[in-house]
């Protein structure tokens, strides 16, 4: 009773917050009523004030642009408030991205504000729950885009869209009778890496009250914008990784997060940081990964030679870990995989599957959110699917959403189509063990030197031209962060 009654009282306190807030409404808005607030958005909007994941569902961080170099975040419950200092990172642009962590926050529901200098944001409002069972959002590929000579309103409207998702997803979590407990994005939240583009992620009122987890994507990567942007928990001391980010992993009940930046091939550092997190997160019953790129969805020939080389290298090592589900983007296809252990199928899935126990990983590319796959290649054929797909899904201009339940031995991944909101397929994994069907070996071993050599010189030939492509921008960045990215 105490859940249920604190479930309704967070769905009408976030409609309230909602509400005050400058930016979208918790009912359906009109695209009218989106232009008209975001030409007049307020400096509270444009300090993008955003609400990442902690290392656990007890844990958040709240970050915001600032021009002051220190700032607190006031925390409210019923019993009181307490101030919580912020660190800062100085950004290109001379101002500072400050950040506050809460941690082993109590079940409740809070209020919070952010303030530096002359700074105050609006209120914004969050819960904890007493949950065993927990409900997470996974997109990929938001793209929002700057303006263009195309489309000189592109950054208004693909906020909007992205907007849009959330809301849809919210109002479909609490038709179900669940509340979103955290959003999870594979790549590509911005299509140019820019700064204004990640302003434009944190719009949507609701990215400042569910707490947000977003991996490195290629289009994040062509500028400096998300090294800025991201407040991370649970970080390694990577040497060779990417400029901009890197991996990091974040617990949500029983669930195991590891983002992983597929853009970075170092192997090496990959492993470590995989061995590192599992093993301290030992009584974790599901390891969900978390990448951009698309490995077994198939639909796009041109990349296959990508993608084979990111399967060797990147699947052993989730055939060794126990992975259960890998969540991706890149291709802008949906796809559910077979389940896959050495890079092959091993048990088909298919549409509506229902496993248990099964003896690999399953691999889900979601689609885009404001850049739609094309159901024609050039030549005006559909594009094929790769021979480890169990099922796919191609409809013109879709945007798509899932849900990933959690129960204590049951995961479900439901996808649903914006158009209507409506379930299109379910996949549900059961485990009647905390292993259930892992062997927990690496089914390619004798790959593992070749992996860590290869892929350490690939990393540091692909540090380089970004590197180049950063000091062509304009920013400021040594020839070492250029090559290992520390």
């Amino acid at each position: 009773m105490t859940k249920k009654l604190l479930c309704v009282v967070m769905v009408i306190v976030i409609l309230f917050n909602l509400s005050s807030t400058s930016f979208a409404l918790f009912d359906e808005i009109s695209k009218g009523i989106w232009d008209t607030k975001w030409d007049v958005k307020t400096e509270s909007n444009e300090s993008a004030v955003t609400m990442f994941v902690g290392s656990d569902e007890n844990d958040r961080t709240i970050a915001w642009y600032s021009d002051a170099e220190e700032g607190y975040v006031e925390l409210k419950t019923l019993k009181g408030s307490e101030k919580i200092d912020a660190s800062a990172k100085k950004t290109p642009e001379g101002d500072y991205r400050l950040s506050a962590t809460l941690t082993d926050l109590d079940t409740g529901i809070y209020t919070y504000k952010c303030y530096s200098g002359d700074f105050e944001s609006e209120t914004y409002t969050f819960a904890i729950e007493d949950n065993d069972n927990s409900t997470v959002l996974y997109v990929s590929d938001i793209h929002v885009t700057e303006d263009s000579e195309e489309n000189e309103n592109e950054l208004r409207d693909t906020s909007y869209l992205w907007n849009e998702v959330l809301e849809d997803a919210v109002k479909t979590a609490g038709f179900q009778g669940n509340t979103i407990d955290a959003i999870v994005s594979a790549g590509d939240q911005a299509s140019e890496g820019l700064r204004n583009e990640y302003e434009g992620l944190s719009s949507p009122a609701l990215i400042k009250s569910i707490p947000f987890s977003i991996s490195v994507g290629n289009h994040d990567r062509k500028s400096v914008g998300y090294k800025y942007y991201t407040a991370n928990p649970n970080e390694p001391d990577q040497t060779f990784r990417s400029y901009i980010g890197t991996d990091y992993w974040f617990r949500q009940g029983d669930a195991l997060f590891l983002i992983l930046d597929s853009c970075n091939v170092s192997m090496k550092e990959h492993y470590k940081f995989m061995k590192n997190a599992t093993e301290q997160n030992e009584d974790a019953v599901w390891i969900i990964a978390v990448m951009h790129h698309d490995m077994f969805g198939g639909r796009e020939p041109w990349l296959d030679s990508e993608n084979a080389m990111l399967r060797l290298l990147w699947t052993p090592f989730f055939d060794e870990f126990g992975v259960d589900l890998c969540l991706y983007g890149h291709s802008h296809y949906y796809s559910v995989s077979n389940v896959i252990y050495g890079r092959k199928t091993v048990e088909e899935t298919g549409h509506n599957a229902q496993l248990t126990d099964p003896q690999g990983t399953v691999y889900v590319a979601s689609g885009s959110i404001s850049r739609h796959a094309s159901t024609l290649d050039d030549e005006g054929n559909v594009p094929p699917v790769g021979e480890n797909a169990g099922y796919t899904r191609l409809e013109e201009a879709e945007t798509i959403y899932n849900l990933i339940d959690f129960t204590d031995d049951t995961l479900t991944l439901k996808s649903y189509s914006s158009e209507n909101n409506e379930e299109f397929n379910r996949l549900e994994i059961t485990k009647t063990s905390k292993q259930g069907g892992h062997s927990y070996k690496n089914s390619a071993w004798y790959l593992k030197p070749i992996a860590f050599f290869v892929g350490r010189i690939v990393n540091i030939i692909n540090n380089h031209d970004m590197y180049q492509r950063y000091k062509e921008q304009g920013f400021e960045v040594s020839l070492k962060e250029g090559l290992i990215g520390s």
